[in-house]
C-alpha cells in the first residue's frame, strides 16, 4: 500500500472516530442524538461522507442537535415573581467540521455569522490545528465579535475527539445540576457555592460536557467500601 493510501485510509478511521465521539459528547449533554449515530459503523461512515477518491468530506459532517426536554428543563432558571416563565438558557446546537490547515479570524467570523443566520443558540467547531492567537483572544472576548450566538461558541481540536474520556474506567460519572437543584444543594449543606471544591471550565472532562461558569455538577465515584459515593463541583 503506497503512503498516500494508508495516510487516506486513517484519516478517515480518525474522522469516523472523531465524528463518533462528537456524537456521543452531545448526547451526554442532553441533546437528542440518535443511538444509530453514536454507533455507525466504519462502512457507513465512509458511504456518507466519504469521496470517490477515498477522502473525507468534513463538510458532509456537519449537523445541529436540539435539546430534549430533559435539557430544557435543566437549563431553564426556576420562576420568580419577576419572571414568572423563565426562557431556557440553552437552543438548538450547530456542529460544524473544519478542514481548514489555518483557523483564524475571518474563519471564526463566518462560522459566528453562519450561527447568528441560522438562528443557531450555540455553536460547536472542530478544527486540524489551534486557533490562531488573534482568534483564541477574540474567542475569549466575547466583546471582540460583536453580536454572537446567545450560548457562544466551543472549539476542540481534533486529536481531543479521537477518544471519549469519559469511557475510560478511571473518569467518574459526571451529572449536571439544574438550577433549582443546586439552590436545593446549598440550602441542605448550609453553603455558598464558593465552598464547593472547584473544578475549571477548561478540564478535559467539563469542556467534554459543556460545563458553564456558575453550574454544580455532581460526581458519582465507584467505592470498595461505600458502593458508590457522590461529590459536588463549582465550575469556574
Amino acid at each position: 500500500m503506497a503512503d498516500s493510501d494508508f495516510a487516506t485510509r486513517q484519516e478517515m478511521l480518525d474522522m469516523w472516530r472523531i465524528y463518533r465521539t462528537t456524537k456521543e459528547m452531545c448526547r451526554d449533554r442532553g441533546y437528542n442524538i440518535l443511538e444509530s449515530e453514536c454507533s455507525m459503523p466504519l462502512e457507513e461512515f465512509q458511504r456518507r461522507f466519504g469521496t470517490e477518491s477515498g477522502q473525507i468530506n468534513r463538510s458532509q459532517m456537519n449537523f445541529s442537535a436540539i435539546p430534549s426536554d430533559d435539557m430544557v428543563k435543566k437549563y431553564t432558571p426556576p420562576a420568580t415573581a419577576k419572571v414568572p416563565d423563565p426562557e431556557p438558557a440553552i437552543g438548538t446546537l450547530w456542529v460544524e467540521f473544519n478542514g481548514d490547515e489555518a483557523f483564524g479570524m475571518k474563519n471564526l467570523r463566518d462560522f459566528i455569522n453562519h450561527l447568528i443566520s441560522g438562528g443557531y443558540y450555540s455553536g460547536v467547531m472542530i478544527v486540524i490545528k489551534p486557533l490562531s492567537g488573534m482568534a483564541m483572544r477574540a474567542l475569549r472576548a466575547a466583546a471582540g465579535l460583536g453580536e454572537g450566538p446567545k450560548g457562544g461558541v466551543e472549539v476542540f481540536l481534533e486529536q481531543d475527539l479521537k477518544i471519549n474520556i469519559t469511557k475510560h474506567e478511571l473518569v467518574p460519572t459526571h451529572l449536571l445540576l439544574s438550577a433549582e437543584e443546586k439552590m436545593q444543594l446549598l440550602k441542605r449543606y448550609r453553603l455558598k457555592e464558593t465552598q464547593l471544591p472547584r473544578i475549571q471550565v477548561t478540564d478535559p472532562v467539563a469542556k467534554y460536557y459543556g460545563l458553564r461558569r456558575g453550574q454544580v455538577v455532581k460526581i458519582i465515584r465507584k467505592s470498595e467500601t461505600a458502593g458508590r459515593y457522590a461529590s459536588y463541583r463549582w465550575a469556574i
